[in-house]
This record gives C-alpha cells, structure tokens and sequence, in this order.
C-alpha cells in the first residue's frame, strides 16, 4: 500500500487519484486517450493506493482544477491574459507558479495548444507558410484534424504536403524552433519543445483515411506519379471504401447495421456491380430488395454527395474496428477466414 504525503506524491499517483475520485464511467474515455504505458503505470498506482487522507485527495483535486483553469485562460487569451486572470483570482505567486506547470506541460505535448484553434485559422496560416513547414504541422495534429485541413488546400498544395509528410525524417531542431516562433507570433498560444514528430508513410495514411475521396485519390495518383513505390507503401496502410469487398460476411453485415438505406445507396451508386452484390448477399432478401429500389429511383447525384456517403461508411467502419466489433483489412493485407 502507498503511503502518501502531499509533499512526496508522484505526477504519476496524482493522476491516479484523480481518476479513483472521477469514478470507472468518467475515467474510462480519458484512460482511452492515452498511451499502453501511461495507462499502465497509472493503473498501477491505483491498485497501490488504498486509505488515501481526504486532504491529500482534495489537494489533488484542486492541483488540477487549478490547472484546468490555467489553461483555458492561456488558449483564450494567451499567456499575459492567463497570468492577469490568475493573478486576480490566486494571487501572485500562486499565478506563477501554475503558468510554470502548464508550460511545463505544454512542453510534453507542443501541439496540444495547436489543435484548439479553429481549423479555418489554421488553414490560413498554413496557405501562406512553405509546404514543409505545413507538413511538419500536419503530422503533428489528429489525423481528422489534418485531413480536414488538407481537403481545404489547393490540390497542387495537397499533393506537395503530403509527399513530404510521407517522406519526412526526423526535423531539426532548428527548424522545429524557427516553426515554434513563428506560431507564437501568428498564433498567440504557448507551444514548448516537443515538436519532434516526424511524419512518415503511417502518419500520411491515418490523414488520407479522413480527407475527402477526391483529395484521396488527387493525392495518391499525383503520389504515384512520383513516387509508385511511396504510393503502393501508403495504399496498404489504408482502408479504403472498395476493401470492403476483402473483409468477412460477418464484419460486413456488422457494419451495414449501424448505416441507414440513403447513406448506403448514395454511397454504391459509384461502385462495381460486383461490390454491390456483395453488399446484397449481406442483407435480409427484403432488405435488398429496397436497396436496390432506392438505387434505382435515385437517379443523378452528385459527386460529392456520394463522396461523403463512403466517407460515413469508412468512419463507422474504423470505430467498429477501435470498439473491437470487426477486424479490418487494408490494401493487399490477406483476407480473413470467418
């Protein structure tokens, strides 16, 4: 059993703490977040603690309140604007020595700060700087954040981005600070040190999963034009709408539950006759029957439409498979036996 003293405690314990007091419902999608070894040593630091002193936990709980509250004030209004607020309501010292934390903080994730502003800001920052410093940005952010901001560039933009995230090595440090400075200056937030992420085929793949199927395919042809070998390298670390074909009855029919008859339709009005009738083969016989009526009377549509009806299918797709419900196959990967 740990023994606690409100001097002695760990990050690691405090984190612990906080999620004894959050309760299994609460602390569960935060636990979600974070990596196998955080989850780890953080879990076994709760089996550790027992009879914890109610003045430890409360310190605990206001540490982190107080953290909270550090870091809303500093994503609205800076730095200056979270000491000021701060210094309102704590006092001085007490100010300084919770912006110290969060910079410290911030430092362990650079880009956390980066994924709060509004992605249209972002994208207009990013429309003006070189393509490499972009594609430093971009690998830094979630995929569906990146791939929201890349579909929204020019496609000859698109491509130049995202051929140097897939070919990205490891950045300079230099580089990284010339970056961190000027995102300070254009964007006014906090960012540490920590900008090291380098990118890479993975890194593109999760992206391209997300943007929009013509940036998808706009990229990809424009990667194979290139580079066959870097383009054959991403496909395969993708799932895209037309692997559905590879996946087993039993993960189909898992995923046709969870979309309604418009989205299914608008989204094989494009496809083979061949991807259809598999689609078919997985439903009740009334069930494909109505499907192929709403096909039939739907007549023209747009390209768009249909792009953002495999691009549902594919998001339900990806969190069944995180929810653990099916098992998904990308690129050439070998089928599954049911």
């Amino acid at each position: 059993m740990a023994q606690l003293s409100a001097q002695k405690i760990t990050p690691v314990q405090k984190v612990a703490l906080l999620m004894i007091a959050l309760g299994i419902e609460r602390a569960t999608p935060i636990l979600k977040n974070l990596s196998e070894t955080e989850i780890e040593n953080i879990s076994i630091e709760i089996a550790r603690l027992q009879n914890i002193p109610v003045e430890i936990l409360s310190a605990t709980l206001e540490e982190f309140y107080e953290m909270i509250m550090a870091n809303q004030y500093i994503i609205q209004g800076g730095l200056n604007y979270a000491r000021q607020m701060l210094e309102a309501a704590r006092g001085k010292k007490k100010s300084e020595d919770l912006i110290k934390k969060v910079e410290a903080a911030v430092e362990v994730s650079a880009f956390y700060l980066l994924q709060t502003v509004d992605d249209k800001q972002l994208l207009n920052f990013l429309q003006n700087e070189h393509p490499q410093t972009a594609a430093l940005i971009l690998a830094n952010l979630k995929p569906q954040q990146a791939a929201a901001i890349l579909s929204e560039m020019p496609e000859e933009t698109q491509f130049e981005i995202a051929y140097r995230v897939a070919t990205m090595e490891k950045t300079s440090p230099e580089l990284i600070e010339d970056i961190e400075n000027v995102l300070r200056e254009q964007l006014g937030s906090v960012f540490g040190g920590g900008l090291s992420k380098t990118g890479g085929v993975e890194a593109l793949a999760d992206i391209l999963n997300s943007v929009s199927r013509t940036s998808e395919k706009n990229i990809l042809s424009s990667l194979r034009e290139r580079n066959t070998e870097l383009a054959n390298e991403i496909t395969d670390l993708m799932f895209v709408f037309e692997d559905i074909a590879h996946l087993p009855s039993s993960a189909i029919q898992t995923i046709l539950k969870e979309i309604d008859s418009k989205t299914l339709a608008l989204a094989l009005k494009a496809t083979s006759n061949e991807l259809k009738e598999l689609i078919f083969k997985n439903m009740s016989e009334r069930a494909a029957k109505m499907l192929k009526e709403e096909l039939d009377y739907l007549g023209p549509v747009r390209v768009k439409e249909v792009e953002e009806a495999q691009k549902n299918i594919l998001e339900t797709a990806r969190r069944l498979e995180e929810q653990g419900q099916i098992m998904l196959i990308r690129g050439e990967e070998e089928e599954l036996l049911e």
